[in-house]
Formats: C-alpha cells, structure tokens, sequence
C-alpha cells in the first residue's frame, strides 16, 4: 500500500519507525512546522521529521489541512492509506475520504474511555489498572471512529506517565503492523464505540499538578507519577514552588513515630533520603524533587549538602 504518515512527536516517531523497519511504503510524512527550541530559540524539526530526513522520506508541514491548496497536494500523492499518530492538525473531512482506505488513527487509551489530548496521564491520575492502544477508523469527531484493533497494558504502582509513553507508543507500532495487512486484504472487522462509556482527556494544565494535600496519599502518588515529566507535580513551601518527581504513599504504620493527629501538609519526618508529609489519608513519602532554579535531585542528597533546610513539625505545605 501506498501511505501517508501523519505525526510529529516522539510517540509518532516510534510508530513510524516500526513501519519503516518493516519495509511498509511510506511515501510521504506530515508533520507540524519546526518549533523554536533551546536557548538560541533556533527552529527544530520535531523527532518524525528527523526520522523522515534520515530516510529520505518527503516531509510535508502545512499550517493546516484546511487551505485548498495544502488539500491538493495531499490528493495528488494518491494514497492507500493515511496514518495519524499524534499529529496535532485537524483533518477536514475532505481528507479524510481521500486515501482509498481511509485514514487510520493510532490512539494511546482503550477507547471510548479518554479520547482527548493527555489519555496516558488521564488513565494513571484515575488509577485505572489498564490501559492500551486503539487502532481507529477517523471521522469528523474526537476520537469517535470505529475500532479496528486493541491493545491492552497493565499500569503497574510505579509506572509514570513518562513510561507508559514509552510501552504505548511500542504496541502502537506493533499493533499497525498487525493491522495493515488484514486492512489490505480486507479481513478487518470495525467495531462502533460505545458513547455511553466515553470519558474524555482534557489536556493538563500546570495549575492542576499542585499537589492538594487534602486528598489520600495514595491519590498524591498517582498525581506525582501523572504529571511526570509534564507539568510536574508541585507544591509551595511559603512562597517558594518546589517541584516532586518521586514520591510513594506510606501508611501510619510505617512512619518511625505516630503522627496521626497531623495536618494534611504537614512534614512530620524528615529521614536520610526522604521528606514525609501528612496528607487526608496516609503520607507521601518524598524522595526526589527539585527546588526553585535548580535541578532535580535526591532528597538525600539536599540533605547531605543542607541539613538543616526542612524541619519536621514546623513546615506545613501548600
């Protein structure tokens, strides 16, 4: 078959590789317009563009697919078939009927649950114990097209969203490879999804990673793993943002002293390698973090080099 390969980062170029290393024809890539990155602020291509270079693949990077003239160029390439994985473009449905199967749409959640923007960070900030990849054919609507094919992956208590990405974008691959031959010879059966069971992914937002110290600590450890690498999870010690990449919930009966008569947010031990704080239910257990304008580090570490700079019992957290 003849196909297009929509997509722009990582997560895509994961895809577009397995395809690649399997000898499928990829006879043209879209992908979103070089972003300015880096102190310099020089335009970057994104990692399927790098991909599509480094197998002189044609790259094409519309501002939108809704220009006539961006939507004759696509005609012309008279496609089989059109991939999307994580595109970011809107595609009319004038091109969507243009390849002679359709378009296809690589999607990282076990549709109709957490169509949208961030699926991977929806499904572990809930806790479900699943997730997957869906194979479907698009349509004018949200992630609403038929399933054509599943892929299902545990969400294991020390996954974050980081890799989860990671196992996601290899079934993707996998998946399209098991699907593009059944779709060339037709033996593919699409399934309608069920409307009444959708859940939809908002993208996430920096002020929602602020970690509310209300809530369970199992919650708290979810959101850690959740907003890991993007936005990162956070709270304010006084005025001063400081930012958690690790962190595990713990029980009273874990902790060297009882404290169960705490305020949520209050550091009510501080050990050699973590900051242990009071949350609705339970304490998250800190052991990774990052204070204002310097990188990411052990708590042990900060400890060793500034001992002195939490003290339990006298902090409460916001």
């Amino acid at each position: 078959m003849r196909i297009i390969f929509a997509g722009t980062p990582e997560f895509a170029a994961t895809n577009l590789q397995a395809m690649l290393n399997a000898g499928h024809d990829i006879i043209a890539v879209y992908t979103q317009p070089d972003r300015p990155a880096g102190r310099g602020r020089k335009l970057k291509p994104g990692p399927v563009k790098a991909l599509a270079l480094e197998h002189n693949i044609p790259v094409i990077q519309p501002l939108t697919l809704k220009d006539p003239a961006a939507q004759q160029e696509l005609n012309a390439l008279k496609a089989d078939l059109m991939i999307v994985v994580a595109y970011g473009l809107l595609l009319p449905q004038v091109v969507l009927a243009m390849p002679r199967l359709g378009c296809i749409n690589v999607h990282a959640s076990l549709l109709p649950r957490w169509r949208g923007a961030a699926p991977i960070q929806r499904a572990l900030l809930a806790g479900d114990a699943a997730t997957g990849v869906t194979l479907m054919q698009m349509d004018a609507g949200l992630d609403t097209g038929a399933m054509l094919l599943k892929t299902h992956c545990p969400i294991t208590n020390s996954d974050t969203s980081a890799s989860l990405h990671d196992k996601l974008a290899e079934q993707g691959g996998a998946a399209l490879l098991e699907l593009l031959p059944l779709l060339a010879k037709g033996e593919i059966t699409a399934e309608t999804q069920n409307e009444a069971e959708a859940t939809y992914a908002a993208k996430l937002t920096k002020e929602e990673a602020q970690l509310n110290w209300q809530l369970s600590a199992f919650e708290l450890d979810r959101a850690v793993r959740g907003y890991n690498p993007r936005p990162v999870a956070w709270f304010k010690d006084g005025e001063e943002v400081i930012r958690v990449w690790q962190a595990e919930a713990v029980t009273e009966a874990e902790l060297q002293e009882q404290t169960s008569t705490a305020t949520p947010g209050t550091l009510v031990e501080v050990t050699k390698d973590a900051l242990i704080i009071a949350c609705g239910q339970g304490y998250l257990k800190i052991t990774r973090l990052q204070l204002a304008g310097r990188p990411q580090m052990q708590v042990s570490d900060l400890l060793n080099g500034n001992p002195d700079r939490f003290t339990a019992n006298k902090q409460v957290f916001q």
